[in-house]
């Protein structure tokens, strides 16, 4: 009797681990299901930017991602059926959260340089950006070259495509490395430093912000950088959804809605200057 009863609950208890078995089994699948949809049943789309830089990548008085890339980017999302989930990344670790999957896509005012080309995959351009001069109004600059004489110093951000420039035109300057755009700006406005080479759109605000000390030297010295979005290696299918919402952009005036949004007045002030504008693609 003892015996049939001690089968009994080995049974029991056996029976009971595979109920649980099959439960946990059961939930497993649907928990990986549900980490990749959104709270609407609509695939994650995880996009990361540096919110640094306005307006393109930057937050909204609450906190929250905003500017032209988030806007362009939710436009993207709602047209291809996906939950945008913005992530704010440090520079340095956009490109890593791609390969690392943290990440499906990155904007972030980012150029196209075939050494970026070879560890991620780029979109067409969605945007052109050219480098200019915040000048010190003490220092006669009226084109680049006047930067490139002994004795003159230039401003640029360490690793920026400004310092590449300086670097390459300027050999009879000196070259003043500095970690941020501020410093630079700073080095500039106190006259330490004659120029600050960096995108056009930093240096017309930053002209704005010091008048008394500062001139905006807008002259196209070189070819236009253009700015992707990247995806991971060999992801062809988001690249190509990318690649038709930038083409159907361009025609359909999407980027003309975004500059009315964010830029209007800076439009109005490069159109001024004779400056090409960040939506130029012609």
């Amino acid at each position: 009797m003892k015996k049939k009863l001690l089968m009994v609950v080995v049974a029991c208890a056996a029976a009971s681990l595979l109920l649980l078995a099959g439960c946990a089994g059961g939930d497993t699948p649907a928990a990986s299901e549900s980490a990749a949809e959104g709270a609407d049943g609509k695939p994650v789309l995880t996009v990361a930017m540096e919110l640094a830089y306005p307006p393109f990548e930057t937050k909204d008085d609450a906190g929250n991602p905003a500017g032209i890339a988030v806007d362009l980017m939710q436009d993207f999302a709602d047209q291809y059926g996906y939950d945008l989930v913005v992530e704010n990344t440090a520079w340095d670790g956009l490109i890593p959260s791609l390969q690392t999957d943290k990440a499906d896509a990155v904007i972030s005012s980012m150029t196209i340089t075939p050494e970026r080309a070879e560890v991620v995959d780029f979109t067409d351009p969605y945007a052109m950006a050219q480098l200019a001069i915040l000048a010190n109004v003490d220092s006669n600059i009226a084109q680049a070259s006047d930067l490139n004489q002994p004795g003159k110093k230039v401003a640029v951000k360490t690793g920026s495509t400004g310092d590449v420039y300086a670097t390459k035109n300027f050999p009879e300057a000196e070259i003043v490395r500095l970690a941020d755009e501020s410093a630079c700006v700073t080095e500039v406005v106190q006259g330490k430093a004659d120029g600050f080479l960096y995108d056009q759109l930093t240096i017309y605000r930053n002209n704005l912000a010091n008048p008394d000390t500062t001139e905006a030297v807008f002259i196209p010295f070189q070819d236009p950088e253009s700015w992707g979005i990247a995806v991971k290696k060999g992801d062809t299918e988001l690249l190509d959804q990318l690649n038709a919402f930038i083409a159907q952009s361009k025609e359909d005036g999407e980027f003309d809605r975004l500059t009315e949004k964010h830029l209007s007045a800076e439009k109005q002030a490069f159109d001024e200057h004779g400056f090409k504008w960040f939506f130029d693609f012609s």
